[in-house]
């Protein structure tokens, strides 16, 4: 049960959603950045920035957030949930790009402070082929998703234990985006 009351039934609208829908002024420029950063054009793929949101969450224990970016980035990753899994249970072996490994290593320094990203990092994402505008969406996603983990669990939201909801929720987000 949340800790306020957010006017919604909390099952129907879990996680983040139902804060949304308790601030719907504050929730138009939070989904807005949501898009931009996963969505909007970019040299990443959309299910490659969604595995950055997924791994700063699952490192932040937030499992609504960790679940949810989880499942939509399996829906747009060629492995699906199987490289999903494997970024968050062994990062260094997980089948993933050298430059994808290198930007998740900067995001999370990043979900530990942003003080923690080293010259070294970035030097090894340069060195990996990331550009400036990768490294510097690597930090603002691993940035966001630190506060966007923080406002679910600190409001005490509801995660679904059922892995289809986030399923769910991912085709969803992949049709239709953040900001619809």
């Amino acid at each position: 049960m949340a800790h306020i009351a957010l006017g919604v039934e909390e099952t129907q609208f879990p996680g983040i959603t139902g804060p949304l829908i308790y601030r719907p002024e504050t929730a138009k420029p939070l989904m807005e950045l949501a898009e931009v950063l996963l969505r909007g054009p970019h040299s990443l793929s959309p299910g490659e920035r969604e595995l950055i949101a997924a791994y700063v969450s699952g490192l932040n224990d937030c499992r609504f957030c960790r679940d949810s970016h989880s499942a939509t980035a399996a829906a747009q990753l060629e492995l699906g949930m199987c490289v999903v899994e494997q970024v968050h249970a062994d990062l260094d072996n997980a089948p993933i790009s050298p430059k994808l490994r290198a930007l998740l290593r900067i995001a999370g320094a990043v979900q530990v402070s942003g003080r923690n990203v080293t010259p070294a990092l970035i030097s090894d994402a340069r060195r990996a082929g990331s550009t400036d505008l990768e490294i510097h969406d690597a930090v603002l996603i691993a940035a966001a998703f630190c506060m966007f983990n923080r406002y679910v669990d600190g409001l005490g939201t509801v995660a679904p234990s059922d892995p289809q909801a986030y399923a769910y929720s991912a085709k969803h987000l992949v049709e239709r985006g953040y900001s619809n």
